[in-house]
């Protein structure tokens, strides 16, 4: 029997007694153990009556036990559905009726409002806590430690990933054995991983980063992964000492730059720091080189695709950039109305093409249809560019455009100049409703710490780069941006708190 997930990521390590997860208390877990703890788990829902090809809607706590969850669901070909552990009840309910959930597991603080909404959809609850108690724990101690593995084949679904859903339901997007596989095996190349490699790994695992990404890629490599429940500095920098490699979001490396201890001699020993998830910005990548003699190494994915494209890690790893196509993908700009390829330097849509572009969404043809193109280009909604040595330049999402007065203004070009600005740390730019334009600019600006920002200044300052549509009409300080959990801005909050700026009577 062959089921590729399982053999190639999980399989090939039974018996090994090399230690696979290091907690942040030096307890550690070797390869055999973790295994053993996902075949009880993969016997628990054969008892369950948890066929393959049935969905696991899981909302847990990072720990090893929410892992060994993934890896039976992989052995037993049972579809991994992870929730991100801030969703509410109401959006639970839409993730368990949409995708026909067999199995919720969640924490035991959130099984009293979650069991009822999950029963009345037919779906068993289970209970998994961070520190690895719970229904699903005690249960499964007592079944046996080896499984025989379900055959499946690379076409067949491992898992489905539900996106944000910030303009409207969220979509399951449906990912295939080989979408993951095919992911892994590219990354462990393009970035070096050996089972030498000892991974610090603080990432949330209900995301592509944390999950597909870092964690694929160190089973396929064989290396340890110091396996922390999120991010803490104090253990970041304790920890590093012991790492060879580090995945994280912006916000890991600038609270690092802002910390005394992190120092030149502190990474040193480092192989790779890389960064995704959301934009880095320039200043933060010249800030970390300049301290510790490393360029981090920025790419560029999303949940429909895995990675699509990396700074090379041999090579210039160009700051504002997220590099090339991976070995495999094809990345394109195109006219967002005609589809029609674009040459270097003109914003279009980003489309991407590759044995890691996901299968369709889960019980959405018509979606599926709109942005999976006959061809098997992906349209993924991004607005991009390659500059004239190949770079790929994210520009920002298709929805995030601003049309001001019949013109184009893509927030990027104008966010880049106010993070110039003196006093500034970061910037965003949204579109809000205008009554004469349609739409017009508004600049959001974090300053740094204990320093204020002068906004005539600032506006007369980019107004001698930009044109005057482009301009932002206003500028707010705030002390910080909203983000969700992997780091992201979201815009989308912004724009309604803000939609009423220049419309109200």
């Amino acid at each position: 029997m062959t089921n590729p997930l399982y053999d190639e990521l999980f399989g090939k390590h039974l018996g090994q007694d090399t230690i696979f997860l290091q907690m942040a208390d030096e307890q550690t877990i070797t390869h055999d153990d973790f295994l053993r703890m996902s075949a009880q788990i993969a016997h628990l829902f054969t008892k369950l009556n948890i066929k393959t090809g049935d969905r696991v809607a899981v909302q847990v706590e990072k720990s090893p036990q929410c892992l060994a969850i993934y890896a039976a669901c992989a052995q037993t070909g049972v579809i991994f559905l992870p929730l991100n552990i801030s969703y509410t009840p109401k959006e639970v309910t839409y993730f368990i009726e949409n995708s026909g959930a067999a199995l919720l597991i969640c924490d035991e603080k959130n099984v009293g409002e979650l069991a009822p909404i999950a029963e009345g959809l037919n779906a068993v609850v289970e209970t998994l806590n961070a520190d690895g108690t719970g229904t699903l724990a005690s249960k499964a101690q007592s079944e046996p430690t080896r499984f025989e593995t379900v055959e499946c084949n690379k076409d067949d679904l491992a898992a489905i990933l539900y996106t944000s859903g910030t303009t409207g339901r969220s979509k399951g997007a449906m990912l295939t054995q080989e979408n993951l596989l095919s992911n892994a095996r590219t990354l462990v190349e393009a970035w070096k991983f050996t089972s030498e490699d000892v991974l610090l790994h603080a990432l949330p695992i209900f995301h592509t980063h944390g999950l597909f990404v870092a964690t694929n890629i160190s089973l396929l490599a064989g290396n340890k992964i110091i396996f922390l429940p999120k991010y803490n500095l104090d253990e970041i920098i304790a920890l590093l000492p012991e790492s060879t490699s580090m995945m994280g979001v912006p916000t890991f490396y600038t609270r690092l730059l802002n910390d005394a201890r992190f120092t030149s001699d502190l990474a040193q020993h480092m192989r790779v720091f890389i960064s995704g998830s959301a934009p880095l910005l320039a200043e933060t990548h010249i800030e970390f080189e300049e301290r510790t003699g490393h360029r981090i190494l920025e790419r560029y994915g999303m949940t429909e695709t895995n990675m699509n494209t990396s700074n090379p890690y041999d090579g210039e790893r160009r700051a504002g950039t997220v590099g090339f196509a991976l070995e495999g993908t094809e990345v394109k700009i195109t006219h967002a109305e005609t589809g029609i390829e674009l040459p270097a330097d003109e914003i279009g849509l980003i489309e991407v093409r590759g044995p890691n572009v996901f299968k369709g969404y889960w019980q959405m043809p018509e979606k599926t249809a709109e942005e999976l193109r006959e061809d098997g280009f992906f349209i993924t909604g991004d607005l991009g560019k390659f500059d004239a040595d190949g770079y790929l330049h994210i520009v920002g999402r298709n929805k995030d455009l601003i049309i001001s007065g019949g013109y184009n203004i893509y927030p990027k070009e104008v966010e880049l100049l106010l993070d110039q600005e003196d006093g500034v740390l970061e910037s965003t730019v949204i579109g809000v409703p205008h009554p004469d334009f349609g739409e017009t600019v508004v600049g959001i600006l974090v300053p740094k710490p204990n320093e204020n920002i002068d906004l005539d200044k600032v506006s007369s300052n980019i107004a001698k780069s930009l044109a005057r549509f482009k301009q932002p009409n206003r500028l707010i300080v705030v002390a910080e941006l909203p983000r969700n959990t992997m780091g992201k801005v979201q815009k989308n909050a912004l724009r309604d708190e803000y939609q009423d700026l220049f419309t109200k009577s």
